[in-house]
């Protein structure tokens, strides 16, 4: 071999031992299976899911317009007019200052001269709507309940029955210098009518009276019968008004006899997500009436204390702050028409929250899995979408839409204590009062709930707890051994309304 000339060299290293090189590609192999396998499988998840449609979730109905006709043109066109709002301004004013409270407690009619109040309204109604007065069939149900009948000229066709009512709910004296207008005045600041009615009851009535009348005016026919019915204690329970006007009704009509009722459920127009909605309400929630809760525990004297400040005062005090701070179940049904709100977002408006669209998209594909999850499993998960839907911003109520709420207040009974500064009540009742049900939910809900939360005070201070299905007082049958308890029931006229639809 001659100096100077370098031959090429491969370096060939020694093979490492066999027991290494199968452990190191056993590791390679592992590495790649967990990080390939969910990439393909969230692959293959998304390419086999359908894409989600929401405006196909949101239906729109196409708008109907009346035939040509001049003098409805008319009276459409004199709505946007200044004379137009005067004078609705004006009519509405003037239902205002007709003080129609419905009171608790009140007795029947021809029982109780507060009732009176509503020969009032129905004067004013009579004077401020003539057309309506001498040309439609007026009833009056249980003296005061109004039912207003408009012939359609088709008898084969069903009735349309729009509803409101004429009163409202109390004022207590002592609030009134509290308010910015008087509650009865019916002020007009140029933007707002104030006062008791103004936007919960009246203002749907009055605008009902006033597309009647104005259609009257412009000599315009039905051919489908409608009825305009008004209850005159819907704030109070509706059984003089609304339970009286209903089988009459029926009686005249039959069952299944009606086309459409249109109730007072028009939630008017929101802005939200960059859109505005025309929200007509489709849906209500249900209700359960009043539900004592009654804590029974010897009194004692002021001088000389239970060990630890306890008294039946200071547990019932308890109760209703356990109610009051333990939030119900945020949860949202497809049936409410929130759900439907969000598929409306979703599809129509530029700024619906990407958040919010995420945790739609992702409901729509697994809420079939997820009802056999909750259903197999005993505690009940977070409903994301719920929870997200329920931070809208600039609406602070809008969660109310999807959970049950309730009021709880406190009645001091004295029995054997309490008559006197020094001597504490024995007995205290607390009246928990108006939950509304989300729906999807049900009354069994609430009773678990206020259970549920008795039963934590109760043993928290050593007391008995009793269930009773209707009213009981400081006076209830239990025995002497027992008397340091808390007690549930519900009212003697206890009744229910299931959530709708």
């Amino acid at each position: 071999m001659e100096k100077g000339i370098s031959l090429p060299v491969v370096y060939t290293p020694m093979p490492a031992p066999a027991s290494n090189n199968r452990s190191k590609s056993l590791k390679t192999v592992a590495k790649a299976l967990a990080l390939g396998l969910p990439l393909y499988a969230l692959y293959a998840w998304h390419t086999n899911q359908a894409p989600v449609n929401f405006a196909s979730q949101c239906v729109q109905a196409s708008p109907l317009k009346p035939s040509q006709n001049d003098k409805l043109d008319q009276a459409y066109d004199f709505l946007s007019t200044e004379a137009f709002l005067n004078a609705s301004v004006a009519r509405l004013s003037g239902a205002v200052r007709v003080k129609s409270e419905s009171i608790d407690g009140l007795c029947a009619v021809g029982q109780d001269p507060r009732w009176d109040v509503f020969y009032d309204f129905a004067s004013y109604l009579k004077k401020t709507f003539p057309l309506i007065h001498s040309k439609l069939q007026v009833d009056k149900v249980n003296t005061h309940g109004l039912l207003y009948t408009w012939e359609g000229s088709n008898k084969d066709f069903k009735p349309t029955l729009l509803m409101a009512h004429q009163d409202t709910v109390p004022v207590p004296p002592e609030t009134i210098p509290a308010w910015t207008h008087p509650p009865w005045s019916g002020e007009y600041d140029g933007k707002y009518i104030w006062g008791r009615g103004a936007g919960g009851g009246k203002n749907q009535l009055i605008a009902i009276m006033e597309t009647v009348e104005l259609l009257l005016d412009a000599g315009w026919e039905p051919k489908r019968t409608i009825l305009l019915s008004f209850g005159f204690d819907k704030e109070y329970s509706g059984r003089q008004g609304a339970a009286h006007l209903a089988p009459f009704i029926e009686k005249r009509y039959g069952k299944d006899s009606l086309a459409v009722i249109v109730d007072e459920g028009a939630a008017g127009f929101e802005k939200t997500w960059g859109t505005l909605f025309a929200k007509p309400g489709t849906a209500e929630k249900g209700y359960t009436a009043d539900v004592y809760m009654t804590v029974r525990m010897p009194n004692g004297h002021s001088s000389i204390p239970s060990e630890d400040h306890t008294s039946a005062a200071r547990v019932a005090s308890e109760l209703i702050v356990e109610i009051a701070t333990e939030q119900s179940r945020t949860h949202l049904e497809e049936e409410n028409p929130v759900f439907t709100q969000l598929q409306c977002g979703a599809a129509h408006s530029p700024e619906f929250p990407h958040k919010l669209k995420k945790l739609l998209l992702g409901y729509r594909r697994h809420s079939s899995s997820s009802q056999q999850q909750q259903q197999t499993s005993c505690k009940v998960k977070p409903d994301d979408l719920a929870l997200e839907a329920a931070k809208r911003e600039g609406d602070p109520t809008s969660k109310y839409h999807i959970e049950t709420t309730s009021q709880a207040n406190g009645d001091v009974i004295t029995g054997g204590g309490g008559m006197q500064t020094n001597a504490p009540p024995e007995c205290v009742r607390v009246t928990v009062v108006n939950h509304r049900i989300n729906i999807g939910e049900t009354p069994q809900v609430v009773y678990d709930r206020l259970t549920k939360i008795a039963a934590h005070v109760a043993k928290k201070h050593k007391l008995s707890l009793h269930v009773h299905a209707f009213e009981s007082s400081c006076a209830a049958e239990i025995e002497p051994a027992t008397n340091a308890a808390i007690i549930i029931a519900k009212k003697s006229d206890h009744y229910e309304l299931l959530a709708a639809p």
